[in-house]
């Protein structure tokens, strides 16, 4: 009998799921794993943790809900807790795995773990194969090779919506053969060494985690409230859930695909029109296949304090005392104070804030933007690697911007999307 593991990691969820689909094809019986790696839950170079309070309670939900939904088709999730290089291999001796299914990384660290998990599974005789599923566009279907993709987003957008297609989606599986898996015992947030924060309620939007509530989500925004056909308008709102789709949580953690909402998003076209703002989610999603093929394309560099410049000087060190007002919304701005008091209490803030804060950090306060996007890290509920360093580099001048300075006024800023207050006064009320 063929037994094959799947190793989910940041894809949790069944519909659109290449690698699952393609070990229940090659198999017999399909064993999923999700591991704990301690060191995704320790604090980095910069002093924020990897993972914090936020993301980490959303991780638990999404995997709580994979597990039912698992067992709904037959099968189960095991709940792995140590490094993937020594806990895969073990898992893989005791069911007698042949082959193990993963999703396929770009990022320097993850890129490492894979490798690892590789060589210990080279040692056993069992195979391991990984699936690009995490992009709207399939690397191999663009009309440049990675090595040769432009740096700037416009020229990669261009071309890739002239000359590239959207593959189809993987069906969610009727069935699921697994050998009998016992109940999912998951770690708690103190098991992580973190602690239980409540997200503040004057959040835009108490977010859950797990597939059935991005299914929930996306149906809501599209189909429900047609709020999809406004949001070209109202997508630099700051108060509320509605002013944005809000899918980025999920994308984060593969909760949903791109490709799904794609897919659900033309569907909606065909009933009800499509117009800027339809197009603008596409657009939306574009930019962060950018940024992961250029983490692809760049690798480590992407953490470096001139990023994919060689020349750029930046500050390499940072004043404790400014990152402190920074974080804790004590700053000159009051609009930064605003959305950064909000990213405190919910780990949510609007793409208008996140360009602002970041703004003021490496261009007002001349912070080392590495510990920006470190902070980011630790807060934000709906942290991607890729993207989240990616725009932190892009704001810095020293990623794919091909203007010198990328600078907000935070003061004009405010003033054209808060001109009553209602934002400032919302969030620096106590």
């Amino acid at each position: 009998m063929k037994k094959s593991i799947v190793w989910f990691k940041t894809d949790l969820r069944l519909e659109d799921n290449e690698t699952l689909v393609k070990a229940i094809a090659q198999s017999d019986q399909v064993i999923p794993v999700y591991c704990f790696d301690d060191s995704h839950y320790e604090s980095t170079e910069f002093g924020f943790k990897k993972t914090g309070s936020f993301r980490a309670q959303f991780l638990l939900e999404s995997l709580k809900n994979l597990d039912k939904n698992l067992r709904d088709l037959g099968s189960g999730l095991i709940i792995l807790r140590d490094k993937p290089e020594i806990a895969i291999p073990k898992i893989v001796s005791e069911y007698n795995v042949s082959k193990v299914f993963a999703k396929r990384e770009v990022a320097y660290e993850e890129k490492q773990a894979e490798q690892l998990v590789q060589t210990a599974l080279f040692k056993l005789r069992c195979e391991f194969e990984t699936f690009s599923s995490s992009t709207l566009y399939h690397a191999q279907d663009l009309p440049f090779s990675i090595k040769d993709i432009p740096d700037v987003f416009t020229n990669f957008r261009k071309k890739t919506e002239k000359d590239a297609v959207v593959r189809s989606v993987f069906d969610k599986p009727a069935t699921i053969n697994s050998p009998d898996i016992p109940q999912t015992i998951l770690p708690s947030l103190e098991d992580l060494d973190l602690e239980f924060i409540e997200i503040d309620s004057r959040a835009a939007m108490q977010f859950k985690g797990g597939e059935t509530e991005a299914l929930n989500r996306l149906n809501y925004y599209f189909f429900e409230t047609k709020n999809i056909s406004i949001y070209k308008e109202t997508r630099n709102g700051l108060i509320g859930a509605n002013y944005s789709s809000k899918f980025s949580a999920w994308l984060a953690l593969g909760c949903i695909s791109p490709r799904y909402i794609y897919f659900e998003l033309k569907k909606y076209e065909m009933q009800f029109g499509a117009n800027e703002s339809t197009y603008w989610l596409v657009f939306e999603l574009l930019w962060r296949d950018f940024f992961r093929f250029m983490f692809k394309k760049h690798q480590s560099k992407m953490f470096l304090p001139a990023g994919i410049t060689s020349e750029k000087q930046i500050p390499k060190s940072v004043s404790e005392k400014l990152l402190h007002h920074w974080i804790n919304g004590t700053t000159k701005s009051d609009f930064v104070n605003a959305n950064m008091i909000e990213l405190q209490r919910t780990g949510f803030m609007s793409n208008r804030g996140r360009q602002n804060v970041a703004s003021y950090f490496c261009n007002d306060l001349k912070l080392d933007w590495r510990y920006g996007a470190s902070y980011f890290e630790q807060q934000l509920i709906d942290y991607d690697e890729c993207s989240n360093w990616g725009n932190w580099a892009y704001i810095a001048g020293v990623g794919n911007d091909p203007r010198e300075n990328r600078y907000f006024n935070t003061e004009k800023q405010a003033q054209d999307y808060d001109k009553n207050k209602n934002y400032r006064n919302l969030w620096l009320a106590d």
